[in-house]
């Protein structure tokens, strides 16, 4: 079924929804047209809009009683968002409901895991049915549902990405492929940018160079961090440097060029391409992490085609391509992590890596591949994974289990038949737009970049240093957008950038009322700031 359902709502809102807004703002009309956008003031609440679903009563453990569990058992880790932790109940597609009722959009996604909406129908339906028949043999058994899944996920990757090892988590797929690249290339030292997260086991933590994942105690042997090559907050950059609808505001000296051009005789004749002066700067940093970091041949390298933890940051034009020429020169291997790009969400290519021209030797993904259902694979050569079958004999215990592959089948199924890879596209290009604009209107949002259903919005101080907004200030934003009914992402290396990642089930209208309700907390910011 295409999406076109969902536009079709219906004309009432939720009753706990409404009875949130009314407390809290009586004055507003919840029969009322959306306000303007041009027209909101910071006591203004945009009107959310209709959901066809309600939500059960909440019915489980008081919220008082649920914060001593967590005190007493849980991990002490803060990792919560809000002063008030948010105590979630039900979900329905994009939207999310917690225990007192309250509705909220959800634009994060579990942490751009739920691709295809929360309890998708399809899916819960799949899910029952494969419950009811068989959860578990373990893959020392052949099950039908694993072999399905494998035939439909190599369907859509390139030659020779076609051997698929099934394991359940992101952290798993990538300490994975760190053994097969070791295996195969018979060398130790792997390279990943400063700013990756590529998982928090042992092995991967090496790879994550974000200050809050490293130990003071030994760890990450091997592994090795090159220059993020960051076209708004690194060395370089401007406004021709990304493959985004909208670029950095950073002067460029770069020429955006084209391939071919029609002549005054009829003719074609050839033309510069695009020469991106930032992308040369920063592949020569990366050399001059070969030349003096790493071994005369190492093991591998690897990128997100988009960073998702660190904000975000998108690459030059081109400059993957050439560092994996690099990396091959050197006997290393490639690795594209798609753990949070893959499956569609970048709208113009199912896989984030075809959207940088690169064919990588071992690719990872978990997260949107189940839904939120705990999965994840590698997908590699027959050439690395007999190199791995070689040296170890690889077993995982609950990787590819008939429940995992029942329900990433019915993903594949869903993104296919209701066209989401085609809504990432759509609706993510008009949500780009939409929060450009709001960069061009406010001096604290010093960029908005992304692609497709993957944005983000790296506040500051003001456009001119770039220096990031402070904390206490990024969180209080953060804060009245969930008060208004939006859920967002948190990113970077100061926790600066909004990380805007919906279901990709979102629709235009839904959009539209998150970036008014952006807006409208930055009015509310700005009065403060003011005072």
């Amino acid at each position: 079924m295409a999406l076109a359902w969902r536009h079709l709502r219906r004309a009432f809102h939720l009753e706990t929804s409404s009875l949130r807004i009314l407390k809290t703002y009586p004055s507003l009309s919840l029969g009322a047209s959306r306000t303007p956008a041009s027209k909101l003031t910071f006591h203004t609440k945009p009107e959310m809009p209709s959901c066809d679903f309600s939500p059960e009563r909440y019915q489980s453990l008081a919220y008082s009683h649920i914060l001593e569990i967590h005190k007493q058992h849980l991990s002490p880790v803060r990792t919560a968002y809000f002063q008030k932790p948010l105590l979630l109940h039900q979900g329905h597609m994009e939207w999310l409901f917690d225990s007192d009722g309250n509705r909220y959009l959800d634009f994060f996604s579990g942490i751009v895991t739920v691709s295809v909406g929360h309890c998708h129908p399809k899916v819960n339906a799949v899910a029952q049915e494969q419950m009811e028949r068989l959860w578990h043999t373990s893959s020392i058994f052949f099950h039908p549902q694993m072999h399905e899944y494998a035939e439909k996920l190599s369907a859509l990757l390139p030659e020779p990405l076609k051997v698929i090892f099934l394991v359940n988590s992101g952290s798993e797929a990538n300490d994975l492929a760190m053994v097969m690249a070791r295996a195969y290339s018979k060398k130790t030292d792997i390279i990943s940018f400063r700013g990756a997260y590529h998982g928090c086991s042992p092995y991967t933590l090496g790879l994550s160079n974000v200050g809050s994942f490293k130990m003071e105690l030994p760890s990450g042997m091997g592994c090795h961090s090159t220059m993020c090559p960051d076209v708004f907050r690194g060395p370089w950059g401007g406004s021709y440097c990304r493959d985004s609808p909208v670029q950095t505001i950073r002067k460029c000296s770069c020429v955006p060029g084209r391939d071919r051009e029609e002549d005054l005789s009829g003719g074609v004749r050839n033309l510069e391409k695009d020469c991106c002066q930032a992308k040369e700067q920063y592949i020569e940093q990366f050399k001059d992490t070969l030349n003096t970091c790493v071994a005369k041949s190492i093991a591998g390298f690897f990128a997100e085609p988009i960073q998702g933890v660190n904000g975000v940051v998108q690459y030059p034009k081109g400059f993957l391509k050439e560092v994996f020429e690099l990396v091959r020169e050197r006997g290393g291997v490639c690795i594209a992590d798609e753990v949070q790009t893959g499956f569609g969400r970048l709208g113009s290519h199912f896989w984030g890596f075809q959207t940088q021209d690169v064919m990588p030797d071992i690719v990872t993904m978990a997260k949107g591949i189940g839904n939120g259902f705990p999965m994840a694979a590698v997908v590699t050569t027959s050439e690395i994974a007999k190199s791995l079958a070689n040296c170890l004999l690889h077993f995982n215990t609950f990787g590819g289990s008939p429940l995992a592959c029942a329900i990433g089948s019915a993903v594949l199924e869903v993104i296919k038949e209701e066209n989401m890879q085609e809504n990432s596209q759509e609706v993510g290009t008009y949500m780009l737009l939409k929060f450009a604009n709001l960069r061009d209107e406010f001096d604290i949002i010093g960029d908005v970049r992304g692609k497709g259903l993957m944005v983000g919005i790296e506040m500051v101080q003001d456009k001119r240093s770039r220096r990031p907004l402070p904390l206490k200030e990024v969180n209080q934003i953060h804060e009245d957008c969930k008060d208004m009914g939006l859920i967002m992402g948190r990113g970077g290396p100061f926790s600066q950038t909004f990380r805007i990642m919906p279901p990709m089930c979102v629709t235009k209208p839904e959009v539209d009322f998150a970036v008014e309700v952006f807006r409208s907390v930055l009015i509310q910011h700005m009065e403060r700031r003011a005072k």
